[in-house]
């Protein structure tokens, strides 16, 4: 099955590292436009730098009133095919060790980030679009010392189901994917202890990790016409996780 989304102008929030950067790398590959936004300067330049035609977005989601007139000035002359919400933060504690400003880094990017930017941008996007937000596997299943990070992708779960009803008038798709561990530079502070990394791999089917394509051609898939009809779910990139 071919997909096609050259010459689809798609915006990835989050492009700096991980899942994002090879999002956008991917992307640029198969020939679409892509718009990537990142607090984070330096990685934005090495990603320009390997990949002169991805169009680089300076922009801190974190502060709601700025990133959002920031957001507007950018793709004011801009249509847009696919949006994908992936940036996000993971503080994993235990309950008893959060504090508040745990609890507000995590809902401000998390949470906040995803219906600010998708507000923001749907003037811009043109009908038979598709949004993709980047959830967690943590949403679907309780695992120790998530509970705020679980908290945040089970909203962006609800707001994903939301959105599809909400926008299904203007043909616009929405879903969310919901990967188990990747082994990025967020996730590897979090499982590179031996004895918690195999805890969690005996809960996987499959006993490994996920891979960043593994996330990367999910997202890619619905973003493409070959997912015109899925619509409001949330989908599970787990390695057999959830049928235990």
């Amino acid at each position: 099955m071919a997909i096609d989304i050259k010459d689809k102008v798609i915006v990835v929030t989050g492009a700096g590292q991980g899942i994002g950067r090879d999002l956008c790398e991917r992307l640029d590959a198969l020939g679409a436009t892509v718009y990537a936004i990142s607090r984070s300067v330096e990685p934005l330049a090495e990603l320009k730098k390997s990949h002169p035609r991805i169009i680089t977005v300076p922009i801190d989601l974190s502060n709601w009133s700025t990133s959002r007139a920031e957001i507007v000035e950018h793709f004011k002359n801009v249509k847009i095919d696919g949006l994908v919400n992936n940036a996000g933060v993971a503080i994993c504690k235990p309950l008893a060790e959060h504090t508040e400003r745990d609890f507000d880094d995590t809902m401000n990017i998390n949470v906040k980030a995803i219906f600010n930017v998708t507000q923001a941008l749907l003037p811009n996007l043109n009908d038979g679009s598709s949004i993709v937000n980047l959830s967690s596997l943590a949403s679907l299943r309780a695992l120790p010392n998530h509970s705020i990070y679980s908290a945040s992708k089970a909203a962006v779960d609800a707001f994903t189901r939301g959105f599809a009803l909400e926008l299904a008038p203007r043909n616009i798709r929405v879903n969310s994917v919901n990967p188990t561990v990747i082994l990025t530079k967020m996730s590897i502070p979090n499982w590179s202890e031996p004895t918690k990394a195999e805890k969690m791999k005996s809960k996987i089917p499959l006993h490994r990790f996920g891979e960043l394509n593994e996330v990367s051609d999910p997202i890619i898939f619905l973003l493409s016409d070959k997912s015109s009809f899925i619509n409001g779910h949330s989908l599970p990139i787990e390695g057999g996780a959830c049928a235990c």
